[in-house]
């Protein structure tokens, strides 16, 4: 067997992932603002982007020869699980941009109890699936510009949330 292989299928995977979730994005983004909703706090959208694909480009190229460590496998696995929770919590809101539709905010799921989990499990996703191919420069050097990137966000988040009627 190719050693290779489980990191490579990790990369794969990760790559499948986020595309897949940009598909789905950009569909419920097109179906929101089709129902009125508007998009706040685009300017800082290119650089979410850019840090998200330089984060996908440094795993796989650093990370392809590595071998896959399975407590970190094991805790990636876990915020999957949150992830897919979060995604099926905001049903067809959920998206990548903040689009401010004029109804109640999600209130079911995890957003019962944590305003933001979404990016929770994206902050703790910087940091750990790097680290299961040891990676650990990857996973420092992205949780701070995603803090970075995430301050911004939050905080256009809040405007456009406060802009409700």
């Amino acid at each position: 067997m190719d050693l290779h292989l489980p990191a490579l299928a990790f990369i794969a995977f990760l790559l499948l992932q986020r595309g897949a979730e940009l598909v789905i994005a950009r569909r419920n983004t097109r179906r929101l603002l089709a129902r009125g909703a508007v998009e706040h706090g685009a300017a800082h959208y290119p650089l979410i982007v850019a840090m998200h694909a330089a984060w996908l480009l440094a795993i796989a190229a650093l990370g392809w020869p590595n071998p896959v460590h399975l407590g970190w496998l094991a805790a990636f696995a876990v915020l999957q699980v949150l992830r897919v929770w979060v995604l099926l919590s905001l049903g067809s809101r959920w998206t990548t941009r903040i689009i401010v539709l004029d109804e109640p905010l999600v209130a079911r799921g995890p957003y019962r109890w944590v305003s933001h989990p979404n990016y929770l499990v994206v902050i703790a996703e910087i940091a750990v699936a790097p680290m299961v191919l040891g990676l650990w420069p990857v996973a420092a050097v992205f949780t701070i510009l995603n803090a970075l990137v995430l301050r911004v966000r939050i905080r256009e988040e809040a405007r456009a949330l406060g802009l409700r009627p």
